[in-house]
């Protein structure tokens, strides 16, 4: 049975009282699940397979459910501070543990893809900026990373404000929108356009607007009652209200104006028939330029503790401990910053910093979802206690499925890039595992000390 880690934490701690309910969970699971990649990458699904795209939306909240279904049982096993860090430092071997870290830096082509999309919405009302599209969105990258500088508490006043108005936004389209789609037309016409393999990879590409189903919930573990029940319930039910909101915005965005027309393009078009004008202005600047800048913003605050702690745990060279008066690491922050604009001075299109981003991730999820078999194997009391429990077949089963799942995704956005971009995601790949093992092999980083740190991590939780 969970002791107090599921009611209060001692009162003389310095730790915040476990006081968060199911709501509160799904409150901050759903708010940080729906973001700027429903704004940046549904005209991409939906040239992949036209109005099909509804379908892969849910699909796509399905397959990151199920990859991510490793969460869901480590959560429902152990109460863990910190999260998605912990769970994966509980979870990875030595090796994966240095390719994980690398992993962080994949993150930064995400930044190119907003601030390449910022642009994009913010030329619609400013046409005047299309011919500085390049070194406006570098400028934009600049501009959040000295922001960075202020602490998280001044981007964590930017975001909660800034994600208001992204989901009022969402909302009016969808309002907006549906009176306004084709409803009679909209089944027997442009359904599955590129066949089954258009619409898993559109399923593949929407996968990266859906993958932030369960990090919300966990990131909150400590800080919520009954946490072992709370958190996997809240997984589920964000993940249900977002297939639900993302399957509207997809129905809205494909049912109004011919698929030939928002094909490869993003919501504006749509939203600027389906709004009055005064309404459209305020949408692109206030909903589309916002979340993509929220997202922005969120990317370079999640990725600061993490790559710092990879730097002082010997993955990198000690310069890139460095940090200034106020703790700001700005040795590791140059190299990211460099990692978030080399997108866009080399060009890289949608599809391929989906794939740079995505597939390493989905490949850790493959080994994670795998080793909870372990897991569960060497903890059969936490397990037995635990609200998803069921007999060991089936959850083995499903950790199988999970991995299978992770691996589908990972396939489909690695065959959908040239040869060029698989030689460039390949040689990624093997520099994150060569790197890794040669900072093991030569003792850079100890095996001893990652062991203790799992441990100790499986000690907090059962304290």
């Amino acid at each position: 049975m969970e002791k107090n880690l599921d009611t209060t934490l001692d009162k003389n701690s310095n730790v915040e009282e476990a006081n968060l309910n199911l709501m509160n969970v799904f409150s901050i699971g759903f708010g940080g699940a729906v973001g700027s990649g429903i704004f940046v990458l549904l005209g991409e699904g939906i040239a992949k397979t036209g109005r099909s795209i509804v379908l892969a939306v849910i699909v796509a909240v399905l397959f990151m459910l199920i990859a991510n279904f490793f969460s869901i049982i480590l959560s429902s096993m152990f109460v863990l501070k910190g999260g998605d860090y912990s769970q994966k430092a509980l979870a990875f071997n030595p090796l994966l543990t240095g390719f994980s870290g690398y992993a962080n830096f994949s993150f930064g082509f995400s930044i190119a893809m907003y601030a390449v999309a910022i642009v994009e919405y913010a030329s619609i009302v400013f046409p005047q900026i299309i011919p500085y599209g390049k070194l406006i969105s570098i400028g934009i990258i600049t501009l959040f990373f000295l922001a960075s500088t202020k602490g998280s508490k001044f981007i964590s006043v930017l975001n909660s404000i800034m994600t208001t108005i992204l989901l009022g936004s969402l909302f009016l389209f969808i309002i907006f929108g549906l009176p306004k789609v084709e409803t009679s037309t909209f089944i027997n016409n442009n359904l599955f356009t590129n066949g089954f393999g258009g619409f898993i990879a559109a399923v593949s590409i929407m996968s990266f607007a859906c993958q932030g189903i369960t990090q919300g919930p966990v990131s909150v573990a400590a800080v919520t009652k009954k946490s072992s029940r709370t958190i996997p319930f809240g997984i589920l039910l964000t993940a249900l209200a977002l297939g639900i909101v993302y399957a509207l915005i997809a129905y809205v965005s494909s049912g109004v104006l011919p698929i030939s027309e928002v094909a490869g393009q993003n919501l504006s078009l749509v939203a600027d028939r389906v709004f009055p004008q005064w309404i459209f202005v305020i949408f692109i600047l206030g909903g589309a330029v916002f979340s993509i800048a929220t997202s922005l913003l969120s990317m370079i605050t999640m990725v600061r503790y993490p790559i710092l702690k990879i730097a002082e745990d010997g993955w990198l060279p000690q310069i890139f401990t460095k940090t200034n008066s106020n703790g700001y690491p700005y040795i590791i922050y140059s190299l990211f910053y460099i990692v978030s604009i080399l997108p866009i001075l080399l060009d890289f299109s949608l599809d391929v910093i989906v794939s740079l981003i995505m597939i390493p991730l989905m490949l850790m999820n493959v080994y994670l979802n795998l080793s909870c078999i372990k897991i569960i194997k060497d903890h059969p009391d936490r397990w037995k206690n635990s609200v998803i429990y069921m007999p060991t077949p089936i959850i083995n089963t499903i950790c199988i499925l999970a991995a299978v799942f992770s691996a589908i995704v990972a396939y489909n956005l690695f065959i959908i890039l040239s040869i060029k971009e698989m030689f460039m995601m390949i040689g990624l790949l093997v520099f994150f595992f060569g790197y890794s093992y040669y900072n093991l092999k030569t003792k850079r980083v100890s095996k001893k000390q990652l062991e203790a740190s799992k441990e100790a991590i499986i000690n907090d939780s059962l304290n």
